[in-house]
């Protein structure tokens, strides 16, 4: 926590610098204004590439995560069946039950 507030200060204070240093260059202010126009357009268009692979990169993630779970809840749904397959061998051949009409008849 401490480190982001370390970094958030480090470049809002390299901005306020840049800005301040190019607001006191030696240049008249229609280049001045032209010039950090031109740096902001950049930095927009930089901020929209990184979007934009931040994005397919987040799809990525999605989509391989959708094929885990997919093969994840296929192996579960042959587990429980290879479950159920045995309880039933194990009930079929186990002894018969007998009623409770033959229990009392026995006692």
């Amino acid at each position: 926590m401490e480190d982001d507030k370390k970094f958030s200060f480090f470049f809002l204070g390299l901005g306020l610098g840049v800005a301040v240093g190019i607001l006191f260059a030696p240049k008249p202010g229609t280049e001045t204004r032209e010039l950090i126009k031109g740096k902001a357009d950049e930095g927009k268009e930089y901020l929209k590439r990184r979007g934009d692979e931040l994005k397919e990169s987040a799809s990525e993630i999605v989509d391989r995560s959708k094929q885990a779970l997919a093969k994840q809840k296929e192996q579960l749904a042959a587990a429980v069946e290879a479950g159920k397959s045995a309880y039933r061998e194990k009930t079929e051949t186990a002894a018969p039950r007998r009623s409770s009409d033959e229990i009392i008849e026995g006692v």
